[in-house]
């Protein structure tokens, strides 16, 4: 086993050549998700003054900084930073996040508990950088969100005396693989941490295999897959219900939802639902791209369908009667929309690997399918299938076999959303268990 200082030495050597293969994506990723140049100074320590104002106005005794890279992740840390706040009257977090995307919705978070969380961009990983970031913040813990336990910010924040723990940790079997690979390497760093919280009873095991002690991983649950904190509000589903009617879809139409679609998905999803619409006249079609950047790729291709898509980002865009597909393209809107559809079809399952996340639809009852590769959920998926909560389809074939038996059969896909939502139950107090992970002294709150 190699020793920390070989591990941080060794990844230092090969973080430049990593950031040098990347840069050129990930400009070009900022750029088309609305990012700054100016943001970048956030990236190596450098504040606004306004926000180094509003990081040094938080509570002192208590100060958590909260890192989640992306939609997902802020997702999580949403509901954990409720709890926390909740839980604690006197806690202040800085939330950082790595894209513009994350970044947008870490900020409503901010406006939502002003004088409570302040946003951020999160810092590249290079030595010194997480140093001097930790000395702008000044946290009493650093919490991780799920698998981003970067190296130079751990050693430094341990270094400091700051102690680190990582939050509904995530290793799924292919990232289990992967790391082992370099276990002798990672070991050491995943050791810095204070305590792992896992979603999953047999992760015990895995970060055991990394070389984190027994006593200080804990089995929380998933705070993404807990109903608390999940209920989307009422007011935001009626908002969307009006934008519906508005472009042309009644409340009343079935309506298919693609949720997280990944390229070449949407034109796929498209054939499957006109032919639908041959059993089901007056069928509805949302999508929901992964990436909103990709909006113009997609429209093109519906049209080389015949479909003339409406946006979401353009006022008053309404849908064809003969195909009305709806691309939702903003972000941070998924979740309420799940509430005002028939059926949801999970992205990234069909063309690629990895899956995205079913639990958002399964907690707002609705059926749920999704192809075959979901190998990034897969105890969630396990565990939906076994309980009759999600269907899993081979191909996209199948998939339309699927949708037409759900759509004519009511019963049917109301017993299976209702059995998706009551799966979740085990997961039932994550986010709590988590707080008084985090916050020892309140867990008898």
């Amino acid at each position: 086993m190699a020793s920390k200082a070989l591990s941080l030495t060794l990844y230092n050597l090969a973080l430049p050549l990593g950031l040098v293969l990347m840069l050129p994506g990930a400009f070009i990723k900022m750029r088309r998700r609305n990012g700054r140049w100016q943001d970048l100074a956030q990236r190596i320590g450098f504040f606004p003054r306004e926000t180094q104002a509003a990081i040094d106005a938080l509570p002192q005794r208590e100060r958590f900084w909260v890192h989640a890279v992306s939609v997902g992740e802020v997702g999580v840390a949403k509901k954990l930073i409720a709890r926390l706040l909740k839980t604690q009257s006197d806690l202040g977090i800085v939330l950082s996040t790595t894209t513009p995307t994350g970044y947008a919705l870490a900020q409503e978070l901010a406006v939502q508990h002003e004088g409570r969380v302040v946003a951020i961009y999160s810092p590249i990983d290079l030595p010194g950088v997480g140093r001097l970031m930790l000395e702008r913040i000044h946290p009493t813990h650093l919490v991780l969100v799920e698998a981003e336990v970067w190296p130079n910010l751990t050693a430094s924040a341990s270094r400091l005396g700051i102690p680190v723990s990582l939050v509904n940790a995530r290793l799924s079997p292919r990232s289990e693989r992967r790391y082992r690979k370099f276990r002798n390497f990672i070991g050491p760093i995943f050791r810095m941490l204070k305590q792992v919280l896992v979603q999953e009873a047999d992760d015990v095991a895995r970060w055991q295999g990394f070389g984190v002690d027994a006593e200080r991983i804990h089995f929380t649950g998933s705070i993404k897959y807990d109903p608390e904190g999940a209920v989307v509000a009422a007011e935001k589903i009626a908002a969307l219900r009006g934008v519906l009617t508005q472009t042309g879809i009644a409340p009343t139409q079935p309506t298919l939802l693609a949720a997280s679609t990944h390229a070449g998905e949407e034109v796929e999803l498209a054939r499957v639902f006109l032919r639908l619409r041959e059993q089901v006249r007056d069928l509805a079609l949302l999508i929901v791209p992964r990436h909103v950047e990709r909006r113009a790729e997609i429209s093109a291709e519906l049209q080389g369908l015949g479909i003339s898509p409406a946006l979401r980002s353009v006022a008053g865009s309404r849908v064809e009667a003969k195909a009305p597909v709806f691309v939702i393209d903003t972000t941070g809107e998924l979740a309420a929309w799940q509430h005002l559809v028939t059926l949801v079809v999970v992205g990234k399952s069909f063309l690629a690997e990895g899956g995205q996340n079913p639990a958002e639809a399964a907690l707002a009852q609705k059926p749920v399918l999704f192809g075959p590769h979901m190998e990034n959920f897969a105890p969630l998926v396990d565990l939906l299938l076994k309980k009759g909560g999600a269907q899993q389809v081979a191909d996209f074939a199948e998939l339309e076999a699927a949708c037409g038996v759900l759509l004519k059969d009511e019963g049917k896909a109301k017993r299976m959303a209702q059995a998706g939502h009551d799966a979740l139950k085990i997961h039932e107090g994550a986010t709590m268990r988590s707080v008084q992970r985090l916050i020892p002294s309140n867990s008898q709150l």
